[in-house]
């Protein structure tokens, strides 16, 4: 696999600044602050070394650079070392909040070789709020190491390898996961029984089976933001549309999942759920792709309107009350296969596609006819390999973000395309940040709706370290975000003293 030298955003006040701390006066700031500019020179270095050769850089260069960089543009950063690589992360419900931290509920996967079983991991996460920990203590970790943020809470074993995992968005307590199947399985996780994952371990059941699929379904999975929908695309180029109400059942209300805060879970070596799931047979099966459905997103507002995007590089959008048929197809959306979709939570005009033709393209719903004609409205290029997840921000309409084969987790804002001239217009339109700190293909990310710029990432490291993964959750330094004129008046406080940063 191809690996993309770093390249860095333009240097602006908002990375060669320090963050001011709760627990720190100006006075203590003078050994960070010599760090920071120290830290500014290294960022021209590796500006210099993205021209002639630069691709040549090797992974761990790569990796270094960007280490020596994290107190700089990290607010918060906890990296966790995944024994099994993890395909999927999803957060779940906040559990509870202190002055100086939150605690939370993290949904990731343990994809095995077979020695032991697949596994849906349940965890409870750390997550120091921002300006709060100390600039250099947070590149200070091991990346052979578990991070005292991530404590594993419960386990269950899985059938099949997890290959996407959704939360119920009306009670995220409520998931649904994807296998090697034509099945969608639904858990509630707070209910399911801890086991103990040993060769040989029975299955762990799940509380309700969604049939519907002629053939496997590995992939394409969502939930609807409004209704407790459930939305899932195969091989059998089909969408499948089903509602968790038609099960009787309170799995869709809070009332159906009793949590115990994060105390020990009830365990035990064998899964006392009945041996036969519930099933419930689909709303609606949807034709129109030609080939592999990869990804499907509900319309935030309607859990009636969605879109799915394929392997024939269409991007479909459907609905429900008009029957089975496409309301609009797009041909030919991208170059290539077309991998992920996403919806805008905020304005839902905007939809989100990322291909294997290393792009990402942002579509304005109103331009787009049932001829199948549809410009996007621009294409944002900056990974060097397929894009395999796309996601909006939950706060900000114009931000989103895209992870990629290159190992980078690219920070857009749309917005911003057009603003940059002159020595920045060789940055990327649009690119606000890139997260480099993941050493192989970033194959999922979400945004945590409860601390909008807290990111969770996971990488399959198996192809550049020999096996496993690598779990991540960070926050950029809330100068390179913030309006430029409350920035500026922060970085005239501090003038004075980060003109007497050493300069050799």
């Amino acid at each position: 696999m191809a690996h993309k030298q770093i390249h860095t955003t333009e240097i602006t006040p908002t990375d060669c600044c320090f963050k001011p701390r709760r627990d720190q006066t100006l006075d203590a700031h003078c050994e960070p602050s010599n760090q920071v500019c120290v830290g500014v020179r290294e960022r021209e270095k590796m500006k210099d070394r993205t021209g002639k050769g630069g691709n040549q850089a090797s992974v761990n260069e790569r990796y270094t650079q960007w280490k020596s960089l994290v107190p700089i543009l990290y607010d918060w950063l906890a990296n966790h070392n995944l024994v099994w690589p993890s395909l999927s992360c999803r957060w779940g419900p906040l559990l509870d909040q202190a002055t100086y931290k939150n605690r939370q509920r993290l949904y990731l996967s343990e994809q095995t070789d077979g020695s032991v079983p697949n596994t849906l991991v349940i965890a409870n996460c750390e997550i120091v709020k921002p300006r709060v920990a100390a600039a250099e203590h947070i590149a200070q970790f091991n990346e052979e190491a578990r991070s005292p943020f991530v404590k594993k809470f419960k386990t269950i074993i899985h059938p099949g390898e997890v290959n996407r995992i959704r939360e119920l968005p009306q009670n995220s307590k409520i998931v649904a996961t994807h296998t090697d199947s034509p099945d969608v399985l639904i858990w509630d996780v707070e209910a399911q029984p801890n086991r103990h994952a040993t060769l040989g371990a029975t299955e762990s059941h799940p509380d309700l089976i969604l049939t519907g699929h002629q053939e496997n379904a590995e992939f394409a999975l969502a939930m609807s933001q409004s209704e407790p929908f459930v939305l899932s695309g195969g091989k059998d180029k089909s969408v499948v549309l089903w509602s968790i109400q038609d099960h009787i059942s309170t799995l869709a209300t809070d009332t159906g999942a009793g949590s115990n805060d994060g105390k020990s879970p009830k365990s035990g070596g064998n899964d006392d759920k009945p041996t036969e799931s519930p099933k419930i047979q689909a709303r609606g099966i949807y034709q129109g792709h030609q080939d592999t459905v990869e990804d499907v997103q509900f319309c935030p507002s309607s859990a009636q309107e969605f879109c799915s995007v394929g392997d024939d590089s269409c991007l479909i959008l459907w609905d429900a009350r008009t029957g089975t048929s496409p309301v609009v197809k797009v041909e030919k959306a991208h170059n290539a296969d077309l991998h992920c979709v996403d919806w805008n939570p905020i304005d839902d005009h905007f939809i989100l596609t990322g291909s294997a033709d290393n792009t990402v393209r942002l579509f304005d719903r109103r331009n787009l006819t049932s001829s199948g004609v549809g410009t996007p409205v621009h294409v944002f290029s900056n990974h060097s390999a397929a894009v395999l997840c796309v996601q909006w921000s939950p706060d900000k309409s114009s931000i989103f973000g895209s992870s990629a084969e290159d190992g980078v987790l690219n920070i857009w804002d749309h917005n911003k395309v057009g603003e940059r001239s002159g020595p920045a217009s060789k940055f990327a339109p649009g690119l606000l940040f890139r997260h480099s700190g993941h050493r192989d293909k970033v194959v999922d990310f979400h945004w945590n709706s409860h601390d909008p710029w807290t990111i969770v990432s996971v990488s399959d490291d198996g192809e550049s370290t020999g096996g496993g993964g690598t779990l991540q959750i960070w926050r950029m330094i809330d100068l390179i975000y913030r309006p430029q004129e409350e920035v500026i008046d922060e970085l005239e406080k501090f003038k004075s003293h980060i003109l007497t940063c050493p300069t050799a």
